[in-house]
This record gives C-alpha cells, sequence and structure tokens, in this order.
C-alpha cells in the first residue's frame, strides 16, 4: 500500500467514525425525546449539550490530526445540528 493510499484510508475511516458518532447522537436524543423527556428539560439541554460539545472535541482532535479537513468537521456538525433542529421542532408538533 502506498503512503498516500493509507493518508486517503485515514481520512476515510476518521470521516466514517464521526459521522457514525454524529449519527449515535442524533439517536440518543431521538430516544429521549420519545420516551424519557421534552426539549425544555435541563436533562435533555445536558445531555445535548455535552454530547455536542464532545463531538465537536472529536472533529477538533481529528482536525489537529490532519485526518480530516476543518470544512468536512464543520459539516458533521452543521448537519446534525439541522437534523436536530427537525427533530426538535417535529417533537413539539406531537
Amino acid at each position: 500500500m502506498l503512503a498516500s493510499e493509507m493518508i486517503v484510508n485515514h481520512h476515510e475511516k476518521a470521516y466514517a467514525l464521526l459521522q457514525a458518532d454524529a449519527e449515535k447522537i442524533l439517536k440518543l436524543i431521538k430516544v429521549q425525546m420519545d420516551n424519557l423527556t421534552m426539549p425544555q428539560c435541563p436533562l435533555y439541554e445536558e445531555v445535548l449539550d455535552t454530547q455536542m460539545f464532545g463531538l465537536s472535541r472529536e472533529i477538533d482532535f481529528a482536525v489537529r490530526l490532519g485526518l480530516i479537513d476543518a470544512k468536512d468537521g464543520k459539516t458533521i456538525l452543521d448537519q446534525l445540528e439541522r437534523e436536530l433542529s427537525a427533530l426538535h421542532d417535529a417533537s413539539l408538533k406531537k
């Protein structure tokens, strides 16, 4: 395997892992909203803030290592925030 292929493989793997972590957050919040608490609950907000902070730190670490571009990291966070916002809006309409 060439060094450039290894770099691409690491980039793809890092991006996929971060994307999977974003999906886990979305699923966690969806379960919490469906079964446990309402979005106005402090517990909901604390879980969401903690999870988002953790993901942002993971992304920052991957960017600093050169595993992903900062733009790609921002895309992951922006997409998750949009999905969470849509989920929140849908729960308020119930």
